[in-house]
Order: C-alpha cells, then structure tokens, then sequence
C-alpha cells in the first residue's frame, strides 16, 4: 500500500526504540504505529502525523496538539481532495500551477537559509578573541541620578509641578552646585524627583549598551568617565543628570552567547552578499519596469 509520506513538508520521521527486555515484548515506534487508515487503504502512522504536525505554523500545531482525532479527520479529507485536484489536472492549471511552483520555492529557499545558518560555527577560541578585541562594545556604567519633572498643566498637583523652564534652570543649577563640590548624594535626597532612585541614594542601575533606553541617555551616560557628571538631558516629561560611579566592561560569560550570535550573523550576511552577488541579474526589458501597475481591485464590486 502506498505510503502518504510524500505529503509532508518534512522527511523527519520520529522514531523511538525501546531498550532491549528480556522479560517483556519489544515496544512498537512511532514509525511501526499505525493510528488511521482511510481511501484505499493508505496508512498514517504516528511519525507521520507528529512530522506533519511540526512542519504547520505554531497556530495550527496548537489546535492539532488539542484534538488529534479532528486533525487526522481533516487530514484525510485533505489528502482526498487533492488527489481529485490531480486527477482532474489542476495543479497543472493557473493559477494554481503557479502557486505551487512559488510556494515550493519558498519553502526550498528557508530550509537552504536554515541549512546555512544552522551549518556556522563559532569556536570558543574565536568567541573570546571578540571579545578582547571589542570591550568597548560590553562597557557597563554603575550610574547615579538626579531628576526634575516638569508639567506645563496650570494647577498640576502631582509631582510634575515646575514648567519646563522652571525645571532646567533648576536641574542646571544642581549640576552647577555638584561641579563646585556639592554631594551628590545630598542633592539627590534633597531635590531628585525620582522616588525610586532617590530612595537608594540616587542608583539608576548598571547600564549595558545594548538595554533599551533613549538614545539620548544612553549617549550621555556612555560618553562618562568615571565619576563624571553630564549634561542634563531632556525627556519627555524632566531633566535628568547622570553621574558615573564605576565603568567596566561586562563578565565574558554573560556575553558569550550574544557574541556567537553576533558572528554567526555576520557570517550569514556574508554568505546572503556573496549569493547575492553570483546571481547573473540581467534586466533584459527595461519598459516592463516602467509600466502603471494595474489598480487593486475594490472591494464589494
């Protein structure tokens, strides 16, 4: 009897053996087990119905997973009317013909960019050479802050009370008292408006380069030495100013896998430009490129 392996997107076949026991039977795989039978005769073992399953897009693999029996129904029905497609030819009429042709290559063209990239290896020797040669890139800044909300709502009671004037003039007056010798602690329990912070002396975190945060904060903070306090910078609703408690680049170990990602993307992106480039594009009709693209069709009519 004919196998309907050749209907699923995968060759993977899921294939469990039993260890061997003396004492009890040898246990049927998912390849031996037959779970439905339907047309004229064909089989559908479990492998088959588990390879299936994982080739559909994760939406569809949940509902199956749920109820396998109205899957294997559906499945059947499914197999039975594109066997009558064949028979009438259909595949072999537009536009039908020419979806299967796209959708083949489709799935073609991501099983190779799997292959490849699954294929790019990265040594460990490679992984630390990195990241030697790019500290820079894994700098972490200890930081503390001072902040000062504006509102420019009249009879705002809230803790955004200063206009935005107000507020700057404020936060370049605390910075100018902090470059005299002021505490910076000191003037965080005094004037910052950032509960959080203010409530740890002013912490704001251990900053990496690649948290997400407002390229204006980020750029300030980075642009630092240790110690340092920066220019105030402006958000959306106040002022920050940041000081610098302790720079240093981040531990290897917590970079590695983000390094070998790194790499392997850039190897990619080098196999995809050479690729690229091998293609031998022509444009052999340049008035074909120049043409009014005929309008959607509307809706309804």
């Amino acid at each position: 009897m004919k196998s309907i392996a050749f209907f699923l997107m995968t060759g993977a076949v899921w294939a469990q053996t039993a260890a061997p026991a003396p004492v009890r039977p040898p246990v049927k795989s998912d390849a031996d087990t037959v779970v439905a039978t339907f047309g004229d005769g064909e089989k559908l073992t479990a492998a088959e119905l588990k390879s299936f399953i994982a080739a559909m897009p994760p939406s569809m693999q949940q509902s199956a997973q749920r109820d396998r029996r109205a899957f294997v129904q559906q499945f059947a029905l499914m197999h039975r009317l594109a066997q009558l497609a064949e028979q009438a030819k259909l595949d072999r009429r537009s536009p039908t013909r020419e979806s299967l042709a796209f959708n083949r290559m489709y799935l073609l063209m991501n099983a190779q960019l799997h292959e490849v990239l699954d294929g790019i290896q990265v040594s460990p020797a490679e992984t630390e050479a990195f990241y030697n040669q790019n500290k820079n890139r894994f700098e972490q800044v200890k930081v503390k802050a001072i902040y000062i909300a504006f509102s420019d709502k009249a009879g705002d009671n809230e803790t955004k009370h200063h206009t935005e004037a107000e507020a700057d003039a404020r936060i370049i007056k605390i910075r100018a008292d902090i470059v005299a010798g002021a505490d910076f602690v000191k003037m965080v329990k005094e004037y910052s408006e950032d509960q959080t912070s203010s409530a740890k002396d002013g912490d704001f975190g251990t900053i990496r380069r690649t948290d997400n945060l407002p390229e204006a904060i980020r750029d300030a903070i980075f642009s630092l030495k240790t110690g340092e306090v920066s220019q105030p910078v402006r958000q959306p609703h106040g002022f920050y100013l940041f000081r610098a408690e302790e720079i240093s680049p981040q531990p290897f170990s917590e970079v590695q896998a983000e390094i070998v990602t790194q790499l392997k993307q850039v190897r990619f992106k080098q196999y995809m430009d050479d690729t690229t480039r091998n293609l031998n594009l022509k444009i052999e009709d340049e008035s074909f490129f120049n043409e009014t693209p005929p309008s959607a069709p509307t809706v309804g009519r």
